[in-house]
């Protein structure tokens, strides 16, 4: 693990990765906490695999039609969208069941992805970086990219906290009190789509959930609040990512995969923790009773 610090100094890609490791967990932080309260991680895992059909089209479009400019992860950004509207319209409409259409746009999305794929000449390495992510590769442009999608989530969260905040804890409550039920939801699930679209570039469309997750579960475990469960979910988004960069960095191993086991060993901590601090407080006050009543 030492042997990445020493060569952080050397290397500008490895100074590009842990900035795409800060920059990324900011997102994790703020859309991972809403995810994890609204139990909506279904909604994040199929827009992350609808992801797959807006990469390959692009990369289609790239090779077969001389379109340069269409970038894998513009693609990515507009299927993201396309199919976080329609997610979002139909949560609203309530006239399909909702995990139906989930499935839906979750095989379409891998479809058509496939279909494309499969009709671009030539070796597809670049879009597995997509499926298992690659931030070792990360460039100047992607950090900024990130940098701006930070901002739009940052300002969002800024500008409607307390609509996002009843929604996500209560939301018949929510339409009682007049709260823009409709758009808080398009927002909330628009959101997960630029966050997914971020995530892609880190860890890939296969771990997107479990990063989006993990983080934000631990830090529910100590958090009183939702401000409090983002900067929580957001400090051990940045301590797995660094730790899991460190670890695979020697031994070559995936970075993306490391990231993800050194999360799960680290909710696993956090589980031990909560259990150890609540049988501390247990005996605690268990041994106030029998000072204040001797006699039992």
């Amino acid at each position: 693990m030492m042997v990445f610090f020493e060569d952080l100094f050397h290397y500008p890609f490895l100074q590009y990765a842990l900035l795409a490791a800060v920059l990324s967990s900011v997102a994790v932080g703020i859309t991972g906490s809403l995810t994890v309260v609204r139990r909506s991680t279904y909604i994040a895992g199929a827009i992350s695999h609808c992801v797959l059909g807006g990469l390959g089209a692009a990369r289609y479009f790239q090779v077969v039609h001389d379109l340069d400019w269409f970038h894998p992860l513009a693609g990515a950004f507009f299927a993201a969208i396309l199919a976080a509207v329609i997610i979002a319209w139909v949560t609203v409409s309530a006239r399909e069941r909702i995990d139906t259409v989930l499935s839906i746009v979750w095989a379409l999305g891998i479809a058509i992805g496939i279909s494309f794929i499969m009709k671009t000449p030539g070796y597809s390495q670049d879009l597995m970086s997509y499926l298992f992510g690659s931030i070792l590769m990360v460039s100047p442009s992607d950090l900024f990219l990130m940098a701006c999608l930070d901002a739009i989530l940052l300002v969002a969260v800024l500008l409607f906290y307390h609509p996002i905040l009843a929604v996500c804890f209560n939301e018949e409550a929510a339409r009682v009190k007049g709260t823009p039920v409709v758009l808080v939801t398009f927002i909330l699930t628009i959101m997960t789509a630029i966050t997914v679209v971020l995530l892609t570039q880190i860890v890939g469309i296969v771990l997107v959930i479990a990063l989006l997750s993990i983080p934000a579960a631990a830090a529910s475990r100590f958090s009183g609040s939702l401000l409090w469960m983002m900067a929580g979910a957001t400090i051990l988004s940045m301590l797995f990512m660094v730790l899991g960069l460190a670890l695979s960095y020697a031994p070559r191993l995936h970075t993306g995969a490391t990231i993800i086991q050194v999360a799960v060993v680290g909710y696993g901590v956090a589980l031990l923790s909560v259990h150890y601090l609540r049988h501390l407080k247990r005996r605690k006050t268990h041994g106030t009773r029998r000072l204040n009543n001797p006699d039992d």
